[in-house]
């Protein structure tokens, strides 16, 4: 009687235990790995302790921005702009053209300080009030503080303000627009410095793990040319460097997200007190999950990364003689 074999009953087991087989294989090494690096803990230490210095710098950077973006845009009050009206014009005049500009679409509010109350905070504010109470009139203008909407661009703002500076009740215009844009564009400046600075840190820490795997592939050249003449394949050899880069780098980007979660926590107190001497609230932003897990992968990559390339390279060169 013949026997037959059952393929599709065999198969998940045969594929179950490949897995298991790689699985094991790759524990086994990614421990060894670690725990060559633990029996040298002082240089093991160094090398991390520069990874999470170098990732930190930039990473500490792009908190400090993204704070002062969230700052600069709580000041809604920059974008007004001040229409100080000419002496003639009375308080009812001043009504009726705050409620004409206040009709247009792209006017968000319009706000009426009359020359009375003008004069009055100028008093509490300067401490000149009893020299101010010998005026015979009052020097100052009626005017009106304009709030654009929101779906403004910058040539919406700018036409804006050139066809209020143009009707015939109007004296002076001040803007208060320019300075939050270049401090805005000061930002964005910091931003591209941000991204220039983080490929070549992350060229630094290439270069770093390069030359730490290549002392440890030189340091076990005989090991390597046993290995190779037993069988083994440049890939099979590869893979405790490659683990090696790879606790380099999540040890490093974790010493990183330890650095400025610590820095940070050491600003808020003084940030507080900043707050509170202004009568306001700063909450300092922290890296969120995403910003934190991408400093982990990018370390992780540039771990994986340098040690592939600085094996692949070496190891074509180690044969056995």
């Amino acid at each position: 009687m013949a026997i037959t074999r059952n393929a599709d009953a065999i198969a998940p087991v045969r594929s179950s235990s490949v897995f298991s087989i790689w699985l094991a294989r790759h524990t086994s090494t990614s421990l060894g790995a670690l725990g060559r690096l633990s029996r040298q803990p002082f240089a093991s230490l160094m090398i991390i302790l520069v990874i999470g210095v170098t990732l930190a710098l930039p990473a500490a950077i792009n908190v400090i921005v993204k704070n002062m973006q969230s700052v600069s845009n709580s000041w809604s009050n920059a974008l007004d702009f001040s229409m100080y009206l000419k002496k003639d014009l009375t308080v009812s005049d001043a009504e009726d053209l705050a409620n004409l500009i206040r009709q247009r679409a792209d006017i968000e509010s319009v706000g009426l300080i009359t020359a009375d109350e003008a004069l009055l905070e100028f008093k509490k504010q300067s401490g000149f009030g009893k020299a101010l109470n010998q005026l015979s009139e009052n020097p100052l203008p009626h005017a009106l503080v304009i709030r654009p909407s929101s779906g403004n661009t910058g040539a919406s703002l700018t036409l804006l303000q050139e066809e209020i500076r143009n009707l015939p009740e109007t004296e002076l215009v001040q803007v208060d627009t320019e300075w939050v844009q270049r401090f805005h564009a000061i930002l964005d400046i910091v931003r591209q410095a941000i991204s220039i600075g983080v490929v070549l840190l992350g060229i630094a820490i290439v270069v770093i793990i390069g030359n730490i795997i290549r002392l440890d592939i030189e340091n076990r050249r005989e090991e390597i040319e046993v290995t190779k003449l037993i069988g083994a394949s440049n890939a099979f050899v590869r893979r405790p460097f490659l683990w090696t880069g790879f606790w380099y780098g999540l040890l490093g980007g974790a010493f990183a997200l330890l650095l400025v979660q610590y820095g940070l926590y050491l600003l808020r107190e003084p940030v507080s007190r900043l707050a509170g001497l202004y009568q306001g609230k700063i909450t300092v932003a922290s890296l969120t999950i995403t910003e934190s897990s991408a400093i982990i992968g990018i370390a992780v990559f540039l771990g994986l990364f340098a040690s592939w390339v600085t094996a692949a390279r070496h190891m074509r060169r180690i044969e056995p003689r």
